[in-house]
């Protein structure tokens, strides 16, 4: 069941952001129309404890002060554009560099920070649009993308189903991802449970991932034989980074199958994720330096995991004939992209 949509605050322009919140059996989730972000969502744990899973803010505030993406929808293009520069069709563009030379998430005002507005409402889901312009944030073409999030309790456990679409008048790039950083652990236990999120049961059938330059851009797949990054087995993020291996991940899983799970031994919650993107980026919340004050705490360095199923970073630079992604959307030729989390308890 839903609620009607309530105001959760004003934009300093005095625009309006709006709240629904959707309810499957004991779960709850919450989503606002600044960047079409998943707010909170609740779930028992192995015991039937109810807790939030996901970082955020209590209020309006904090979204605008902080752009951490949380449970936000990224777009334009996820991820980095290396020099933020590409070129589509004999014409070469050129993007706002936002993260150090490159562009990330789309931008310094990609979809993450626009404010969405609610085109559909039903008992289990609530759909969200947004047009950007042509040029916006140096892209070519009119988008209209839209993402709906649908919440429903079966059988295999609590289901929340992301379908993104988007059509153009003209040509142009386009990769969408979802952005909440999971606490499985329960956001009410991460200050007993420092660093916890490296501690979870990380799960992914990816035989190669994408190692990067200095600026974080990929130079092409490797192996993840013998690496950190060789998840399919099932291991901790803490294997490799207590053993210096890495400071933390943040990084692109070329995915053989489009699935992955995560799983907090403590809590017991799990969840199963399913995509039809290639790539999964693995971020374990490395930058967080006691500056961002969420719900009720300040957020440390491994609070959460971000799972983002997407396009593999640049994929707009890539030779085709080693990224598999077609990150180029066409009049004719709409965006789809899907992704499935389904949560429950071992």
């Amino acid at each position: 069941m839903s609620d009607a949509p309530r105001i959760f605050g004003h934009l300093p322009d005095g625009d309006a952001v709006s709240a629904v919140t959707l309810r499957a059996g004991a779960a709850e989730m919450t989503v606002i129309t600044l960047g079409a972000a998943v707010q909170s969502l609740l779930l028992p744990d192995r015991d039937g404890m109810i807790d939030d899973i996901v970082l955020g803010h209590d209020d309006l505030a904090g979204y605008v002060a902080h752009r951490k993406n949380f449970g936000a929808t990224v777009g334009r293009v996820a991820n980095r554009i290396a020099g933020g520069r590409f070129s589509l069709d004999g014409q070469e563009y050129a993007l706002p560099q936002n993260n150090g030379t490159n562009t990330l998430h789309g931008g310094p005002m990609g979809f993450d920070r626009l404010n969405w507005r609610i085109t559909t409402l039903e008992d289990a889901s609530v759909t969200l649009q947004v047009d950007s312009p042509d040029g916006d944030q140096g892209f070519p073409g009119n988008v209209t993308a839209q993402v709906e999030y649908t919440l429903t309790q079966e059988a295999e456990g609590t289901v929340l189903d992301i379908r993104y679409h988007a059509t153009t008048d003209a040509p142009t790039p386009l990769a969408m991802t979802h952005h909440s950083y999971f606490a499985l652990v329960g956001h009410g236990a991460l200050a007993e449970r420092p660093d916890s999120a490296l501690d979870y049961v990380l799960t992914v059938p990816a035989d190669r991932y994408l190692p990067t330059d200095e600026s974080q851009i990929p130079i092409g797949p490797a192996p993840v034989g013998a690496t950190p990054f060789d998840f399919r087995e099932g291991r901790r993020c803490s294997t490799a980074m207590r053993a210096g291996a890495l400071s933390g991940y943040d990084h692109c899983l070329c995915l053989t199958e489009g699935r992955a799970i995560l799983y907090d031994p403590t809590s017991g919650r799990r969840m199963r994720l399913s995509t039809d993107q290639k790539g999964l980026q693995v971020y374990t919340s490395n930058h967080f330096d006691g500056t961002v004050v969420g719900k009720g705490r300040v957020y440390q360095p491994h609070d959460a995991i971000c799972m983002e199923p997407q396009a593999w970073p640049n994929a707009v630079n890539m030779d085709p004939n080693i990224c598999p992604c077609d990150v180029i959307v066409r009049p004719d030729k709409p965006y789809e992209a899907r992704i499935t989390l389904t949560f429950d308890t071992e």
